[in-house]
């Protein structure tokens, strides 16, 4: 009899373990809330942030940071702990127990691997563990023997000499101006506006109006103009992390430091510009963007999110002018019109994301206007899923979906 009833107990519990995995499995994916869902859809696709970006093997990199940080400001939005928890995983899964960072080389000088770092300092204000500030500080001593180009800009990686990317700063500077702020260290603020200056001076398209990818202040490198160094093309993305990197930085520089209203007129003319050329039919951007509309260009949803989102906290920070909510309206209902899909299981997939693009390296990429539009396309690549949770974020706390939290 006591066996039967052990047995019979067990089967209850069985019963009950499988409901409630299904439960906590499907939870939120009907959720009103695009950011909920999204991420949602993303933690059973991924149950470990590290398998993000297509990767078998776990990895120190920028696309999981980004993904890090939106879920944390997710967790902050809605009080559910599991977001915060899957954050965590990642980087609990990287950081031994003396604070190394798994196959992370200083010595290669890549600026991408600064992203993640941003994560640390949430994650040092809750658990105080000093493995996260060990990171932090190991970060921040890349920063300081990162190369430089003569003006004093970072250079993008080691392996790219004397070029600068615009998706080099966001990887970098709001990383090292929450650090001059937290340890207070306010000659660096100086030098976090001149790495947008420097940039914004040497890949800004006054035919256009619109920001090239990146610049070689060499010349040597045979996709740069020989006489400005830049590259052939606006990138849509390239200008998405540019924008990001802007709104993100000033919620750390303080309000009279020199150079803070530039970079609010940098982010002013670039969405102006923006709004210009917006796709009247889906709200959009288009991969090349001083190509709009022509021929194999397509409209791409990572800087589209990107956008939205540098909008939207513009607006809410008081950057913008309110009449460009407008636009990011436009851009976000257009998201959801054409680019985001419910499966019948529930799960949402973000299409039309450009996997990769860069400039030089092996293969060689020429930065052609052929090379942009013939990367690869992909559903629910992270540098478009990131940027889409924090749009939301946004989004919802205009509609008064969702709740600001301490830090946006």
């Amino acid at each position: 009899m006591k066996k039967r009833a052990t047995t019979i107990l067990t089967g209850l519990i069985a019963i009950a373990l499988l409901f409630s995995c299904g439960s906590r499995k499907n939870r939120g994916l009907d959720s009103p809330l695009w950011s909920v869902r999204m991420a949602e859809s993303e933690m059973i696709r991924n149950p470990s942030l590290w398998m993000a970006d297509f990767v078998s093997e776990k990895k120190w990199n920028y696309t999981q940071g980004l993904m890090g940080l939106a879920f944390m400001r997710l967790n902050d939005a809605t009080g559910d702990p599991r977001y915060y928890d899957y954050a965590k995983g990642y980087a609990d899964s990287l950081i031994d127990s003396d604070g190394v960072i798994y196959k992370y080389k200083m010595a290669n000088y890549n600026i991408d691997q600064v992203n993640p770092g941003k994560m640390m300092f949430l994650l040092y204000d809750r658990t105080k563990d000093p493995r996260y500030e060990k990171v932090i500080h190991t970060l921040r001593e890349q920063l300081e023997s990162q190369p430089r180009i003569a003006g004093g800009g970072f250079w993008h990686k080691k392996v790219y000499p004397d070029q600068m990317w615009l998706d080099g700063l966001y990887m970098g500077a709001p990383f090292y101006a929450e650090y001059a702020l937290r340890y207070n260290r306010p000659e660096d603020f100086r030098d976090v506006v001149n790495q947008f200056l420097i940039v914004a001076r040497n890949t800004y398209d006054p035919a256009t109006g619109l920001y090239r990818h990146a610049f070689d202040d060499s010349r040597r490198m045979a996709w740069a103009d020989s006489i400005t160094g830049q590259a052939p093309h606006a990138w849509g993305r390239a200008m998405g992390w540019f924008s990001m990197a802007i709104v993100d930085v000033l919620d750390f520089l303080p309000e009279d430091q020199p150079g803070r209203d530039q970079l609010i007129e940098i982010l002013q003319g670039m969405m102006m510009k923006l709004s210009e050329i917006q796709d009247p039919a889906t709200g959009g951007w288009y991969q090349v963007p001083d190509r709009s509309g022509d021929e194999g260009n397509y409209i791409e949803t990572s800087c589209t999110a990107m956008f939205t989102y540098s909008i939207l906290k513009g607006v809410r920070m008081g950057y913008l002018d309110a009449e460009y909510l407008a636009t990011a309206e436009k851009a976000y209902q257009g998201l959801l019109d054409n680019f985001i899909v419910t499966g019948p299981d529930g799960l949402v997939t973000m299409q039309n994301i450009c996997g990769v693009a860069g400039l030089g390296g092996e293969p060689y990429r020429d930065g052609s206007y052929e090379y942009y539009i013939g990367e690869v396309i992909r559903d629910n690549d992270p540098k478009g899923v990131g940027p889409f949770i924090m749009a939301s974020l946004e989004y919802e706390l205009l509609s008064g979906g969702g709740k600001r939290g301490n830090r946006q």
